[in-house]
């Protein structure tokens, strides 16, 4: 029998709300309703573990939550308690609170390929921080960034480089190069000519592909021989590939990284980090001219940094990365041949690290299709999953990841039958879910 689709008048209610008062609907335009299927947008009311709720009483597996960032588990209770023992004690002073020190003193005993570490609230924060000192310390004005990496900041050095380019000076995009993923040839000739001008290299060191051999090593190499800062944004493969994040695991040390997402499972804590001559430039004990890295009001509030070393310590202790990889081991398994099953094994298509799974959507031609996509996150949900992703939480059960694969069968045998209509519209249900990242609205 298939599943029906969830009531949602409360969370259609919500949205409209929402939009009346918060442009685009959401606070993050990753959460936005246009990323889901028309009227199948729930609004959250509660969530515990790896199942949320919404204002309307419906019940989901919930995966990729808090885009990415609570890879515990909602309301984990270590994490939940070091921040409840804070907020009795006050949560912002006009002086450094000693949970700052603890929390440094934890954050680099965890990542001990850095020397220093400055705490923010978000990833672009942190992120543009490192670009601002990269050119300080180089005195160079140009960043290149790897172009087949989704997003770096919402500052104008990238958001310049993206289809949502409204508002940025054209003379500070120019400012923002490009260079491929894996190919250091490429990154070579963007090096060379920009020759002297490119103050960093920004890239993920990993994400739904693997780095191919050597490759870390060889950009490490080349940016030592151009004079220019490397700097690796971890948002996502800190904690999830390893603790002590991807640098760590594949043995290459850059000169700057970015942490946040899984830092705090949810509670709003980023991390520069890097090596103590480039960080101390921020600082007040050296002789240069100084660099205003990061100063932000609510950078260091106790309670967000408690929930940072609880993280670190829960991950440590409990095995978190291994459990993350053996339950997208178990879930990328059944998802595969559940869609080779009802012979769609082409067309809905697992890729990443078991830690951080996603999917495509392919069509007829097997070429990425949104509309596929919107019928098959129409679904997902039908069936009590809610998921934009597979990114998996550590909260989840064997049982969950059974439940999901049972769901994505019955999807997979609806986009069956589209496929062989040719024609997703009957199944989409109004609409298509459309990208982040477009021009027009």
């Amino acid at each position: 029998m298939n599943a029906q689709e969830p009531g949602l008048p409360r969370s259609r209610q919500a949205n409209e709300r929402l939009h009346a008062l918060v442009p685009g609907g959401a606070h993050t335009y990753a959460k936005g309703d246009d990323q889901y299927p028309q009227d199948l947008a729930p609004v959250i009311s509660h969530g515990s573990g790896a199942h949320v709720w919404d204002v309307d009483g419906n019940r989901y597996i919930e995966y990729g939550s808090g885009l990415r960032s609570v890879s515990l588990g909602h309301a984990h209770p270590r994490v939940t308690e070091a921040v409840r023992r804070q907020l009795d004690r006050g949560s912002n002073f006009v002086r450094p609170s000693v949970v700052e020190v603890e929390a440094a003193e934890r954050f680099l005993a965890t990542v001990p390929t850095a020397e220093m570490v400055k705490f923010a609230k978000n990833g672009s924060d942190a992120t543009t921080a490192a670009v601002r000192l990269a050119r300080a310390a180089t005195g160079r004005p140009r960043v290149a960034v790897c172009a087949d990496h989704p997003f770096f900041s919402v500052d104008d050095w990238f958001i310049g480089t993206t289809p949502m380019s409204a508002g940025v000076p054209a003379e500070t995009d120019r400012l923002t190069v490009a260079f491929p993923y894996g190919d250091l040839a490429a990154t070579e000739e963007v090096l060379t000519r920009y020759r002297d001008e490119v103050a960093c290299l920004v890239l993920e060191p990993a994400t739904h592909t693997e780095p191919p051999p050597g490759y870390l090593a060889g950009l490490r190499a080349l940016a030592d021989r151009h004079g220019c800062v490397l700097v690796f944004d971890e948002m996502i493969t800190g904690f999830r590939w390893s603790e002590a994040g991807a640098q760590s695991l594949y043995g290459v040390v850059p000169d700057l990284s970015t942490f946040g997402k899984a830092l705090g499972n949810g509670f709003a804590v980023s991390a520069l980090a890097g090596r103590r001559e480039l960080m101390e430039r921020g600082g007040l004990r050296h002789s240069d001219e100084r660099v205003f890295l990061l100063s932000t009001t609510h950078g260091a509030e106790t309670h967000a940094l408690a929930a940072a070393m609880a993280v670190q310590a829960t991950y440590a202790e409990e095995g978190v990365t291994a459990r993350l990889h053996a339950l997208g081991e178990r879930l990328a398994a059944g998802v595969r041949e559940a869609a080779a099953g009802m012979g769609v094994g082409d067309h809905v298509v697992v890729r990443g690290r078991a830690s951080n799974l996603v999917f495509a959507t392919l069509d007829e031609r097997r070429r990425p299709s949104q509309e596929y996509r919107t019928l098959f996150l129409r679904r997902l949900l039908a069936g009590g999953v809610l998921a934009p992703s597979f990114v998996v939480s550590s909260a989840l059960t064997e049982a969950d990841i059974d439940r999901t694969v049972d769901v994505v069968a019955q999807a997979c045998a609806v986009y069956r039958k589209a496929l062989d209509a040719a024609d997703p519209a009957p199944w989409m249900g109004g609409r298509a879910v459309k990208p982040v990242f477009r021009r027009l609205a």
